[in-house]
């Protein structure tokens, strides 16, 4: 999975701008805690799942040549710990490759990222200006 470096940048309120390369994203949380400028953190995660999963499924299709018209992907949190996506297939299929290609919506580089153990680093940035330089020396005793 190739990846760039994210940024965020704090708006009003809740409001971050999200930096992807040339792309700029809006996040926020609906009213009454924000101001529902843009999908919130939770829906942008699911976002890059629907979509890794949608990208998939077409690759394999494409690489196959099989009849997939269209691909579908609904993504939703259901409880704490368990996200369901649903994924519609159209097309003259056949069964196994309907099959095959539920299997490829599992096996997605964002699917497998979050289904797998993994560990998340803190690492505080000085983002603060550095304190002013004195140019005095102190005096020899």
């Amino acid at each position: 999975m190739i990846t760039r470096l994210v940024c965020v940048a704090e708006g009003e309120r809740l409001t971050r701008s999200v930096a992807i390369g040339t792309h700029t994203l809006t996040s926020d949380e609906p009213e009454p805690a924000g101001a529902d400028a843009g999908p919130t953190p939770g829906e942008l995660l699911l976002a890059a799942l629907g979509s890794c999963t949608s990208m998939a499924v077409r690759a394999v299709a494409d690489r196959h040549g099989w009849p997939l018209d269209r691909v579908d992907v609904a993504v939703r949190f259901d409880g704490p710990g368990r996200i369901v996506k649903n994924v519609g297939l159209t097309g003259a299929l056949e069964p196994d490759q309907r099959e095959q290609l539920l299997a490829a919506a599992g096996r997605c580089p964002v699917h497998r990222l979050l289904t797998r153990e993994m560990a998340i680093v803190t690492v505080p940035a000085l983002l603060a200006e550095p304190e002013p330089v004195s140019f005095d020396r102190p005096s020899a005793p």
